[in-house]
C-alpha cells in the first residue's frame, strides 16, 4: 500500500469511497449524503481543493486502487484542520486510517503546522474512537444541521502542544490556546477554553485587536466587533456534514 498525494485522476475514486465511508459511519438518510458529496467532492469542489497549496488531500493506493483518503487543510499560521479520514468499509481492518493520520500530520508539520484540531459527529463512535487514540482530546462541542436535523459534533485538539494565555471576560477568566489558531481576514483568531485544561471551548480571541469575538452566524462566521476581523466558515460548517 502507497500513501500519496491525490491527483485529479482519482476524483471518481475520491467520490466513491467517501459515499461508502458515509454510509457505513453515518445514520443518515441518501438525501443528507448525496448533498454531501456533492457539495464538497463534485467535480469542481476537487478540482479546487486539489489546486489549494494549503489543503492535503493523501490517498491509500493498494496496486492501484484508492482504497482511504484524508482531507485536511492548514487553516491558522501554525494549526491544521482535520476534515475526514475516509476509509472504504471492505479496508477498515488494515490500520489505514491510522497510517493516513500519520503521513497528514507528518505533511502539516513540513509546512509549520504544530498543532491539529478534528472535527466529529457524536453519533460516529468509530470516528471519536479514532482520534482519541491518535492522541486527541476531546474539548468542546457544536451543533449542526445535517437535512434539516440537528446533530452534535465533537471538537478534538492535542492538548499537550497548547500555549495557553489567561483572559479575563465577563463570565471570569478564560483561556486563549495561541498553538491553536483560526485563519481571519485580519490576523488569526486563537480559540479560547472556559478551564486551563482546555475542556470546554469558550470562544475565539482576535489577535489583530486582542479582545473577545465569539459572535458566530448560522454559516460558522465570527467576526471581532472592534476591528472587523473575520473568520470564514470552515468546510465542517457547510450546509450538509
Amino acid at each position: 500500500m502507497e500513501i500519496r498525494k491525490a491527483e485529479s485522476r482519482d476524483r471518481p475514486a475520491l467520490r466513491d469511497v467517501a459515499r461508502r465511508s458515509l454510509q457505513a459511519s453515518y445514520p443518515l438518510e441518501p438525501k443528507a449524503i448525496t448533498g454531501a458529496l456533492e457539495q464538497w467532492y463534485s467535480e469542481e469542489s476537487l478540482s479546487e481543493l486539489l489546486d489549494d497549496e494549503d489543503h492535503v488531500l493523501l490517498v491509500a493506493d493498494l496496486d492501484g486502487q484508492v482504497v482511504a483518503f484524508s482531507d485536511a487543510r492548514r487553516t491558522g499560521e501554525n494549526t491544521g484542520e482535520l476534515y475526514w479520514f475516509h476509509v472504504d468499509p471492505d479496508y477498515r481492518s488494515e490500520n489505514y486510517g491510522k497510517e493516513l493520520f500519520d503521513a497528514t500530520r507528518e505533511h502539516l508539520e513540513s509546512h509549520g503546522v504544530n498543532a491539529v484540531r478534528g472535527r466529529v459527529l457524536a453519533v460516529n463512535e468509530g470516528g471519536n474512537a479514532f482520534y482519541r487514540r491518535q492522541g486527541l482530546t476531546k474539548v468542546g462541542e457544536e451543533t449542526v444541521d445535517i437535512d434539516g436535523t440537528p446533530y452534535v459534533r465533537n471538537i478534538y485538539t492535542e492538548l499537550e502542544k497548547a500555549r495557553i494565555e489567561e483572559i479575563q471576560s465577563d463570565d471570569g477568566p478564560v483561556y486563549a490556546d495561541h498553538h491553536n489558531t483560526e485563519r481571519g481576514s485580519l490576523a488569526p483568531f486563537s480559540v479560547v477554553y472556559t478551564t486551563e485544561e482546555s475542556d470546554e471551548l469558550y470562544g475565539y480571541w482576535c489577535r489583530n485587536c486582542n479582545t473577545l469575538a465569539n459572535a458566530m452566524d448560522a454559516m460558522g462566521r465570527i467576526q471581532c466587533d472592534n476591528c472587523g476581523n473575520t473568520r470564514k466558515a470552515t468546510r465542517w460548517d457547510a450546509a450538509y456534514l
